[in-house]
């Protein structure tokens, strides 16, 4: 039987852990790469067993090029070939802009936007060679909008910048067989945030409830499969309507 394979950034917690769980569940073989998360890497790669899977989880600084080639690489050694690259990975932190340091600045676009690049460009040549391949980014709801965010500055910025990238490399790859979409969640509880922050929000979400991990993971699903093979290009929403 032939599996299909899928490395996931930022796949030891919150909607990635859970994008990666589905996926071995139906089989598919995941790598996971982590920075920091080295226990919620250990509970996910024994989470992928229990389910019968083969874990691979990775310590990768996808900040670094090299790091993420070398990622790449042990991916497609262990296991072939890489069918879907999938961008979860995406920290945040909230500071007013005018406090902001440069460190903090360069750090969201060095983890939110930059790795996509360079992972990307690395995973391209397998999947092209394969004519066939699925890359999977992470925006957030609001990006296309280019409103003011004195408190995410940079992060927002970084955001707006992979719906940008994400349109290039959609129509650099489409003639080899490859889509490249984006998904842009909105307020989700992913246990990122405190319970008490989300309470909070709901009364700005049309839907009138906050999204559970579970959403972001039926669009992430969409854009694997077959059914959405024409589907290149685009940002799906995943916010109940907050943010548009």
């Amino acid at each position: 039987m032939t599996h299909q394979v899928a490395l996931i950034t930022g796949g030891a917690k919150g909607i990635g852990r859970a994008i990666t769980l589905d996926l071995a569940a139906q089989r598919w073989r995941v790598a996971i790469c982590y920075r920091t998360s080295e226990r919620e890497a250990h509970e996910t790669a024994t989470a992928i067993t229990e389910r019968g899977g083969t874990p691979l989880a990775i310590r990768c600084d996808v900040s670094d090029p090299k790091a993420c080639q070398a990622l790449v690489q042990q991916v497609e050694q262990a296991w072939g070939q890489i069918d879907a690259l999938i961008h979860c990975a995406g920290p945040y932190h909230r500071i007013n802009l005018l406090e902001e340091t440069p460190a903090g600045w360069a750090e969201m676009f060095d983890h939110n936007l930059h790795p996509i690049f360079y992972l990307s460009q690395a995973a391209a040549p397998g999947m092209k060679a394969r004519k066939s391949g699925r890359i999977v980014t992470f925006s957030m709801a609001n990006a296309d909008q280019m409103v003011a965010q004195p408190e995410v500055t940079a992060h927002y910025i970084a955001k707006a910048g992979v719906l940008i990238l994400t349109k290039t490399l959609a129509k650099l790859l489409a003639p080899h067989g490859i889509t490249v979409n984006s998904v842009s969640p909105g307020f989700i509880d992913s246990g990122s945030a405190p319970p008490g922050e989300l309470a909070g929000v709901v009364k700005r979400i049309p839907a009138g409830y906050v999204g559970e991990v579970k959403d972001t993971v039926a669009a992430v699903k969409f854009l694997l499969s077959d059914e959405a093979r024409y589907v290149n290009g685009t940002n799906i929403h995943v916010s109940g309507g907050w943010g548009i």
